[in-house]
Protein backbone atom coordinates (compact mmCIF):
# COMPACT_ATOMS: atom_id res chain seq x y z
CA UNK A 1 0.00 0.00 0.00
CA UNK A 2 1.29 3.55 -0.78
CA UNK A 3 2.53 5.74 2.15
CA UNK A 4 3.00 9.31 1.78
CA UNK A 5 4.49 11.79 4.12
CA UNK A 6 3.12 14.80 5.29
CA UNK A 7 5.88 16.85 5.59
CA UNK A 8 7.07 20.19 7.86
CA UNK A 9 9.33 22.48 6.96
CA UNK A 10 11.93 20.48 7.61
CA UNK A 11 11.13 17.33 6.44
CA UNK A 12 9.81 18.50 2.77
CA UNK A 13 11.56 18.77 -0.45
CA UNK A 14 13.66 22.11 -0.41
CA UNK A 15 10.81 24.07 -2.44
CA UNK A 16 8.04 23.26 -0.23
CA UNK A 17 9.89 24.29 2.78
CA UNK A 18 9.76 28.01 2.58
CA UNK A 19 5.96 27.83 1.46
CA UNK A 20 5.17 25.29 4.59
CA UNK A 21 6.95 28.18 7.16
CA UNK A 22 4.98 30.74 5.31
CA UNK A 23 1.27 29.10 5.98
CA UNK A 24 2.48 28.19 9.52
CA UNK A 25 3.44 32.48 9.69
CA UNK A 26 -0.40 33.33 8.17
CA UNK A 27 -2.23 30.59 9.94
CA UNK A 28 -0.65 29.84 13.36
CA UNK A 29 -0.44 26.19 12.21
CA UNK A 30 0.36 23.20 8.78
CA UNK A 31 -2.97 22.15 7.65
CA UNK A 32 -2.53 18.55 7.32
CA UNK A 33 -3.47 18.67 3.16
CA UNK A 34 -0.68 21.13 3.08
CA UNK A 35 1.65 19.06 4.95
CA UNK A 36 0.95 16.05 2.16
CA UNK A 37 0.98 18.13 -1.00
CA UNK A 38 4.69 19.57 0.09
CA UNK A 39 5.54 16.42 -1.10
CA UNK A 40 5.39 17.66 -4.48
CA UNK A 41 6.17 21.32 -4.27
CA UNK A 42 4.26 21.75 -7.67
CA UNK A 43 0.87 20.46 -6.44
CA UNK A 44 1.45 23.14 -3.43
CA UNK A 45 1.94 25.97 -5.29
CA UNK A 46 -0.66 25.28 -7.65
CA UNK A 47 -3.14 24.49 -4.91
CA UNK A 48 -2.46 27.87 -2.86
CA UNK A 49 -2.07 29.83 -6.32
CA UNK A 50 -5.13 28.66 -7.12
CA UNK A 51 -7.10 28.94 -3.45
CA UNK A 52 -5.55 33.19 -3.92
CA UNK A 53 -7.17 33.77 -6.98
CA UNK A 54 -10.38 31.86 -6.22
CA UNK A 55 -10.62 34.51 -2.87
CA UNK A 56 -10.40 37.18 -5.55
CA UNK A 57 -13.34 35.91 -7.56
CA UNK A 58 -16.69 37.54 -7.98
CA UNK A 59 -18.13 35.21 -5.67
CA UNK A 60 -18.62 36.80 -1.97
CA UNK A 61 -16.74 34.75 0.97
CA UNK A 62 -20.18 33.17 1.16
CA UNK A 63 -20.25 31.70 -1.66
CA UNK A 64 -17.00 30.81 -2.16
CA UNK A 65 -17.27 28.54 0.82
CA UNK A 66 -20.80 27.27 -0.51
CA UNK A 67 -19.01 25.66 -3.31
CA UNK A 68 -16.24 24.84 -1.72
CA UNK A 69 -17.99 22.41 0.20
CA UNK A 70 -20.70 21.49 -1.76
CA UNK A 71 -17.91 20.11 -4.11
CA UNK A 72 -16.12 18.60 -0.91
CA UNK A 73 -19.20 16.33 0.15
CA UNK A 74 -20.14 15.65 -3.62
CA UNK A 75 -16.62 14.22 -3.68
CA UNK A 76 -17.02 12.81 -0.01
CA UNK A 77 -13.65 14.16 1.02
CA UNK A 78 -13.94 14.30 4.78
CA UNK A 79 -10.94 16.79 5.61
CA UNK A 80 -12.28 19.16 2.89
CA UNK A 81 -15.92 19.10 4.49
CA UNK A 82 -14.25 19.36 8.17
CA UNK A 83 -11.78 22.02 6.97
CA UNK A 84 -14.68 24.42 5.15
CA UNK A 85 -16.85 24.02 7.75
CA UNK A 86 -15.01 25.29 10.52
CA UNK A 87 -13.77 27.99 7.89
CA UNK A 88 -17.44 28.46 6.95
CA UNK A 89 -18.79 28.87 10.19
CA UNK A 90 -15.99 30.74 12.14
CA UNK A 91 -14.18 32.91 10.02
CA UNK A 92 -16.17 33.79 6.89
CA UNK A 93 -19.91 33.54 9.16
CA UNK A 94 -21.84 31.50 7.27
CA UNK A 95 -25.12 30.98 8.94
CA UNK A 96 -25.47 27.37 10.81
CA UNK A 97 -28.63 26.08 8.90
CA UNK A 98 -26.54 26.94 5.66
CA UNK A 99 -23.31 25.01 6.69
CA UNK A 100 -25.27 22.01 8.14
CA UNK A 101 -27.56 21.34 5.05
CA UNK A 102 -24.64 21.58 2.87
CA UNK A 103 -22.91 19.26 5.14
CA UNK A 104 -25.88 16.83 4.22
CA UNK A 105 -25.89 17.90 0.84
CA UNK A 106 -29.80 18.76 1.21
CA UNK A 107 -31.36 21.98 -0.25
CA UNK A 108 -30.11 25.28 1.22
CA UNK A 109 -33.13 27.84 3.50
CA UNK A 110 -31.32 30.49 0.93
CA UNK A 111 -32.65 30.29 -2.68
CA UNK A 112 -29.74 32.49 -4.44
CA UNK A 113 -27.48 30.21 -2.19
CA UNK A 114 -29.37 27.20 -2.99
CA UNK A 115 -29.08 28.30 -6.52
CA UNK A 116 -25.15 27.98 -6.15
CA UNK A 117 -24.80 25.03 -4.54
CA UNK A 118 -26.99 23.15 -7.09
CA UNK A 119 -25.15 24.63 -10.18
CA UNK A 120 -22.00 23.52 -7.90
CA UNK A 121 -23.07 19.85 -7.79
CA UNK A 122 -24.34 19.45 -11.78
CA UNK A 123 -20.92 20.99 -12.34
CA UNK A 124 -19.21 18.25 -10.19
CA UNK A 125 -22.04 15.75 -11.44
CA UNK A 126 -22.03 16.31 -15.17
CA UNK A 127 -17.65 16.85 -15.00
CA UNK A 128 -18.78 20.04 -16.46
CA UNK A 129 -20.79 19.06 -19.69
CA UNK A 130 -24.12 21.21 -17.65
CA UNK A 131 -26.79 21.76 -19.96
CA UNK A 132 -27.70 25.26 -21.14
CA UNK A 133 -31.07 24.91 -19.10
CA UNK A 134 -28.95 24.74 -16.32
CA UNK A 135 -26.78 28.03 -16.56
CA UNK A 136 -29.76 29.40 -17.53
CA UNK A 137 -31.14 28.75 -14.23
CA UNK A 138 -27.97 29.90 -12.60
CA UNK A 139 -28.13 33.25 -14.69
CA UNK A 140 -31.58 33.90 -13.68
CA UNK A 141 -31.00 33.43 -10.08
CA UNK A 142 -28.61 36.50 -10.41
CA UNK A 143 -25.37 35.67 -11.10
CA UNK A 144 -23.10 36.57 -13.89
CA UNK A 145 -21.50 34.20 -16.72
CA UNK A 146 -18.15 35.27 -15.06
CA UNK A 147 -19.39 33.65 -11.91
CA UNK A 148 -19.94 30.14 -14.38
CA UNK A 149 -16.40 30.20 -14.36
CA UNK A 150 -15.45 31.25 -11.20
CA UNK A 151 -17.42 27.96 -10.27
CA UNK A 152 -15.17 26.08 -12.20
CA UNK A 153 -12.40 27.82 -10.77
CA UNK A 154 -13.71 26.37 -7.45
CA UNK A 155 -14.51 23.01 -8.21
CA UNK A 156 -11.26 22.79 -9.93
CA UNK A 157 -9.20 23.68 -6.88
CA UNK A 158 -11.71 21.39 -4.80
CA UNK A 159 -11.24 18.47 -7.00
CA UNK A 160 -7.18 18.74 -6.56
CA UNK A 161 -7.30 19.21 -2.96
CA UNK A 162 -10.41 16.39 -2.56
CA UNK A 163 -8.85 14.20 -4.76
CA UNK A 164 -5.09 14.41 -3.53
CA UNK A 165 -6.86 13.72 0.24
CA UNK A 166 -8.17 10.41 -0.90
CA UNK A 167 -4.96 9.34 -2.12
CA UNK A 168 -2.48 10.34 0.36
CA UNK A 169 -5.38 9.60 3.36
CA UNK A 170 -5.27 13.30 5.04
CA UNK A 171 -6.25 13.06 8.60
CA UNK A 172 -8.35 15.98 10.14
CA UNK A 173 -6.32 18.51 12.00
CA UNK A 174 -7.45 19.10 15.51
CA UNK A 175 -7.56 22.71 14.53
CA UNK A 176 -10.82 21.37 12.89
CA UNK A 177 -12.06 18.33 15.03
CA UNK A 178 -14.96 19.56 16.26
CA UNK A 179 -16.02 20.33 12.40
CA UNK A 180 -15.31 16.27 11.31
CA UNK A 181 -17.56 15.00 8.71
CA UNK A 182 -18.11 11.29 7.46
CA UNK A 183 -18.69 9.88 3.72
CA UNK A 184 -21.77 8.03 3.54
CA UNK A 185 -20.91 4.57 2.55
CA UNK A 186 -22.38 4.39 -1.15
CA UNK A 187 -20.13 8.14 -1.70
Amino acid sequence: MAQFSFHDSRSAPAAAGPILDGVIRELGFLPALYAGLAESPTALRVYLDTAKSFAASSLSAVEQQVVLLAVSVANGCEFCVAAHSFIARNLVKVPSPVVDELRAGTSLPDPRLQSLARFTRRVVAERGWVPDAAVDEFLAAGFTRAQVLDVVVGVSLKTLSNYANHMIKTPTNPEFASEAWRRPAAA
